[in-house]
């Protein structure tokens, strides 16, 4: 929305501002479309207050306002001068014309121009465009003209403007096609209105405006035709989930064609497909089911099974997490490039993957898909090939790289719409690793989630608190998300696994979408986190080999500073400095220099300490964080004493518990802790708080 508004406002910050502030909530947060044309506010005014304008010159600005293209030859016909006569002129200082094509010089003027002519004027305009390009034979410009000459409702144009903007929704162009198809809905009738409301509202699904999609087709139920109704109940399903976070729960059954006409169960079966993938991305299996059964009984009705029902079927369990999958694919972008995609990344081969995004005449390409038909070029579908592509990027490890194609696709597509919400959650994961905190695109993309979505925010505070130096509110913070279940996205995306994993008995749940890689990565860090000492002297030498075998630049990093705090915890300072410094180069490597700053700033600790124990301002808060994630809150307190030099006796005192009662909890921590005595536990402590 911003990158539209920077567009067509002159990228002048007072009028965006002015601009925003005018906007619906929905608007501003892209649900629905920007109003055309943009409100006149008080600093576009100001800035054009003293222009004045001949009859002609305004009538061409104004013209080339209102046109849906910025050809310049229609232009001079519509005027009667030519490029050069109108580049003397004096209305020539307000235009740019170069190669066939003219726009504004400040974009802000066509605002000016259309709030300050009055409507007959603004009519006849269109009228002698409609004329010029009836000429030309552009039919597409020559009816829109018409329509918006027509002072009154004309439904002879509003057929023609649904077919042109069915077909603009097809070619890619969703934006022209919901203008048109807004335009057919105000002059038709009767069952053209429907068609006009089907349009319309098919049209804003692929641009990712979901509360106008929501709004549009909602206007079928219950009084539209059947037709429409099935032919819209996909993307209604689409526009509500996006809205309200989860599918609408409906009896596949209260919705099948009465009917035995083929395109009725074509548009059912569609739809049960969209369903249960929509499901699928949310973790509801028992949705996905109901859907996939629905999509089943029409696929076998419409004889879909091969094109439609097995991928759609295949990509709905890939979603869900099961990686057994069947090795069936489809055409297009979606059943086809999209599963293909995944699969390949799941099954190991990341490069192959983030191949098979690239390719132009594979995965995301515009073939036709019988899963989303006419939607392989809408920015929505674009949207998911952005979010794949960075989460594949991300896991191979090119951090930085990932961030700044996720950016840049922020700019032009709605990316905090697939999968849940997943491109938001890697946009706020990538700005941290990267920045040490959101930006301001993370920080956009956040808001503009819609009401409904929940993403996880406790694991971005963890991160944000590790890599700034604060252990113990990422112990905290990390500890309370493990307390509510330890929510995530469907598909992995790196968290702070160095914590999560000191607090777990076994390794920390996998996401459904995951590469071996980082499986691997994983346990090691498990085994790293939990061998004690006599695990530790046989299977370090091995952890240490198999973390030589990660290609992640990141996730090898990430074990090596873990392998690097264990060696300084154990007083093994040399090794230590080792593991650090790969792990601050490896982290450099990657692009994420918030991590390479928050491993430097360990290593400069290192240096200076080493050797030496030096108390904190707040003795060992951050031990204290640390096994927090291991021991039972009154073990923590005997351990904390302990090491504090209280006997047992005044612990049993302090705590209402017998002597015996302390030997037994002592007991518990010297195992977890893998100590022998309380000097051990002591030095232990000590080592702990200075490391983390």
């Amino acid at each position: 929305m911003l990158s539209r508004l920077s567009d067509d406002l002159n990228a002048d910050a007072a009028t965006i501002r002015g601009v925003v502030e005018r906007l619906t909530p929905a608007q501003r947060h892209g649900f629905r479309p920007l109003p055309t044309p943009l409100p006149l506010v008080p600093s576009i005014a100001q800035t054009f207050d003293g222009l004045h304008l001949d009859g002609r010159d305004r009538e061409l600005l104004l013209a080339l306002a209102v046109c849906l293209d910025d050809v310049l030859d229609p232009l001079l016909e519509f005027d009667g001068r030519s490029a050069a006569e109108i580049a003397a002129a004096s209305v020539g200082d307000h235009l740019l014309m170069h190669a066939g094509r003219a726009r504004f010089a400040d974009t802000r003027l066509a605002i000016w121009v259309r709030a300050t002519t009055c409507a007959a004027g603004t009519a006849m305009v269109h009228g002698r465009l409609s004329a010029v390009f009836r000429r030309r034979g552009d039919r597409v410009s020559a009816d829109w003209h018409r329509a918006r000459a027509s002072l009154v409702g004309d439904p002879a144009t509003a057929p023609e403007l649904t077919l042109i903007a069915r077909q603009l929704t097809e070619a890619g162009y969703p934006d022209r096609a919901l203008l048109l198809a807004r335009e057919a809905s105000e002059h038709a009738v009767g069952d053209a209105r429907d068609e006009a409301r089907l349009v319309a509202g098919a049209s804003a699904v692929g641009a990712g405006f979901a509360a106008e999609a929501a709004a549009w087709l909602g206007t079928l139920y219950p009084h539209g035709s059947e037709r429409c109704r099935l032919a819209g109940l996909g993307a209604l399903l689409v526009a509500q989930t996006l809205m309200q976070g989860a599918v609408p729960e409906v009896d596949p059954t209260a919705v099948r064609p009465g009917t035995a006409d083929d395109a009725d169960w074509r548009h059912w079966t569609r739809a049960a497909a969209l369903a249960a993938i929509l499901c699928a991305e949310r973790g509801d299996r028992q949705g996905m089911r109901t859907w996939l059964d629905a999509l089943r009984d029409g696929a076998t009705r419409i004889d879909a099974e091969r094109e439609l029902r097995d991928p759609v079927v295949a990509l709905s369990w890939l979603l869900a997490g099961d990686r057994e999958v069947d090795g069936v694919t489809g055409p297009g972008p979606v059943s086809g490039g999209m599963l293909r995609t995944l699969r390949a990344a799941v099954e190991g081969d990341i490069d192959l993957a983030l191949r098979l995004v690239a390719t132009d005449d594979s995965t995301f390409s515009g073939g036709p898909d019988p899963f989303v038909p006419g939607y392989e070029l809408s920015p929505v579908v674009r949207a998911y090939r952005a979010v794949v592509e960075a989460l594949l990027l991300m896991w191979r490890g090119d951090i930085g790289i990932a961030r700044d194609r996720l950016i840049q696709a922020a700019l032009r597509l709605p990316i905090a719409l697939p999968f849940a919400g997943l491109g938001v959650v890697l946009a706020r994961r990538l700005d941290l690793a990267v920045l040490g905190e959101l930006g301001p695109f993370a920080r956009s993309l956040t808001i503009a989630l819609p009401a409904g979505v929940k993403i996880d925010l406790l694991v971005d505070r963890g991160i944000h608190s590790f890599l700034a130096g604060s252990f113990d509110d990422a112990a905290a913070t990390i500890r309370l998300w493990s307390d509510l279940g330890s929510p995530q996205a469907a598909m992995a995306v790196p968290g702070l696994d160095e914590l999560v994993l000191i607090g777990a008995d076994g390794p920390a749940p996998v996401a459904s979408i995951e590469p071996p890689e980082l499986t691997r990565a994983r346990h090691l860090q498990v085994r790293i986190a939990t061998a004690g000492d006599g695990r530790w002297r046989t299977e370090s030498e091995e952890i240490r080999e198999a973390a030589r075998t990660l290609s992640s630049p990141f996730a090898r990093a990430r074990v090596e500073a873990m392998l690097g705090t264990r060696d300084a915890i154990r007083d093994d300072h040399s090794s230590a400095r080792i593991h650090l410094q790969y792990a601050e180069r490896l982290f450099e490597l990657s692009g994420a220099t918030a991590w390479a700053r928050a491993i430097r700033r360990r290593l400069d600790r290192l240096d200076a300490r080493e050797g030496s124990i030096v108390p904190a301002l707040d003795p060992l808060s951050a031990c204290r964080s640390a096994w927090s994630l291991r021991l039972t809150a009154r073990e923590l307190d005997v351990a904390m004493r302990a090491v504090r030099g209280a006997a047992n006796r005044e612990i049993g005192a302090a705590l209402s518990v017998s002597v015996r009662t302390v030997e037994v909890h002592l007991g518990r921590v010297f195992t977890k802790l893998d100590v022998r005595s309380r000097v051990e536990l002591t030095v232990l402590a000590h080592r702990t708080d200075q490391h983390l």
